[in-house]
């Protein structure tokens, strides 16, 4: 692979997603992740693998839902995205919460 495709899987995952659902599947090695909307699972797969240097067993997405945003007179809605949860190989684990 050449730099620009680096540079493609590495804008496929944006941020980690850290909530109490999240939190609670990094006990059983899954960890989420807010993707573009437009990956999909072998992509998503793909690039975890490559930032992470770890096995990646199962990918399961979702949509998630829009919500409404009210600003004064004004609705509008949230910008839409995709989570990703990642179910890792056994041993295998990423530093979320390093300490630099």
């Amino acid at each position: 692979m050449n730099n620009t495709n680096y540079r493609q899987i590495i804008d496929l995952i944006k941020y980690p997603i850290i909530t109490d659902k999240a939190t609670r599947l990094l006990e059983i090695n899954q960890y989420t992740f807010a993707t573009d909307i437009k990956a999909n699972k072998e992509q998503i797969k793909s690039a975890i693998e490559y930032l992470f240097q770890v096995k990646v067993t199962a990918v399961n997405t979702y949509h998630a839902p829009s919500k409404k945003k009210r600003i004064g007179k004004f609705i509008g809605q949230k910008p839409k995205y995709k989570r990703a949860i990642v179910s890792l190989e056994s041993g295998s684990s990423i530093d979320l919460f390093s300490e630099n």
